[in-house]
């Protein structure tokens, strides 16, 4: 039988901002590790030397085979992290078909291909967004799911069929919705990369370095105690560990699947994250009042209780000053490449 030291994992999308995270947490751990991923988003240079990288769809079922087969994975061993997909809300609502093909139809396929071949285990990167505006705050994983989104909407419809796919054939999964994911890993050596990236902290960090003018604030009458919208920033780093924890988790209890929040329980309003960036940037950036955006809503924090009962997870940088740092120093080492490019 695997252990999670021997296990293959398959990361899907570990070119791109989280799941190249994972990668390296999963290399520092000592675990067999490959990665999927099309590079629309990604970059090759995010997957660390030795790991083998797949360009490609994953909804390829013929690639997957060859994957699978290539990496020691079917008939009962192996782990797929599944992180590729289109993950900007305001663009959902725009583009609402590419949502449902990139993150729903074609998740559908990649689990169908691992279904075929015998997979027993898969973590799905899902969302926060899958609560729409949150009747209760923090809110818990028990909470109605009724997102105001087509991106939220693409989660939650994977997550179903992962559940259903589960009973059916037999495999497990565990269903992570993450907050607000920021920072940069703590050596420099990832972190959010992709050009017009709309995450606040990463915006923010790019205003700070001269690669932006200024940064939009959408929105500045909501219910909150500033009038901005309010997260739950969790560093991407701790979020990656419990992608780690979590596969552990799912190898001991085979027959067990899991639901759970990643987030810290704390949430910071915009203001105050660009209050954070000015004071470890020891700068001012130019904020700009704008309207609201549309699927926003207006706080969206954790219960994290769940992750914690159930995972021996401890965040390292639960810290927004800390986040910012790691952020603006990744975003720092960007800028100096541009300039030596």
């Amino acid at each position: 039988m695997d252990t999670s030291q021997t296990m293959p994992v398959l990361v899907t999308g570990g070119a791109g901002y989280i799941g190249s995270h994972a990668v390296l947490a999963l290399r520092d751990a000592g675990r067999p590790v490959a990665v999927l991923d099309d590079l629309s988003t990604g970059f090759a240079f995010a997957v660390p030397d030795g790991v083998p990288l797949y360009r490609g769809d994953i909804a390829d079922a013929a690639l997957a085979e060859k994957v699978f087969a290539e990496q020691g994975m079917g008939n009962g061993r192996g782990a797929i992290m599944h992180f590729a997909g289109s993950v900007v809300v305001p663009e959902s609502v725009e583009n609402p078909l590419k949502y449902y093909d990139n993150n729903t139809g074609r998740s559908r396929a990649l689990i169908g291909a691992a279904v075929r071949a015998g997979v027993p285990h898969i973590i799905f990167s899902s969302t926060a967004a899958t609560y729409g505006i949150p009747e209760n705050s923090p809110v818990r994983e028990d909470d109605p799911k009724a997102p105001i989104n087509p991106y939220g909407w693409s989660k939650l419809m994977t997550e179903r069929m992962l559940a259903d796919a589960a009973t059916a054939h037999g495999f497990n999964f565990c269903a992570l919705r993450y907050f607000n994911v920021a920072g940069a890993d703590p050596h420099g050596r990832s972190g959010q990369s992709t050009a017009g990236a709309t995450h606040l902290i990463k915006v923010a960090c790019e205003a700070a370095t001269g690669e932006r003018g200024h940064v939009g604030v959408f929105g500045t009458d909501y219910p909150t105690p500033d009038g901005t919208g309010v997260r739950d920033y969790i560093h991407v780093s701790d979020l990656a560990a419990a992608h780690v924890l979590a596969l552990d988790a799912l190898i001991d209890e085979p027959t067990r699947s899991l639901t759970m929040n990643c987030g810290y329980g704390r949430g910071f309003s915009v203001k105050e994250v660009l209050d954070a960036v000015d004071r470890v940037a020891q700068a001012t950036i130019e904020r700009r009042y704008e309207p609201r955006r549309p699927g926003d809503p207006p706080s969206l924090v954790s219960d994290p209780s769940r992750i914690r009962a159930t995972l021996p997870w401890t965040p390292r940088y639960d810290d927004l000053d800390t986040i910012v740092a790691h952020a603006l120093a990744w975003e720092e080492k960007l800028a100096g490449i541009r300039r030596n490019a």
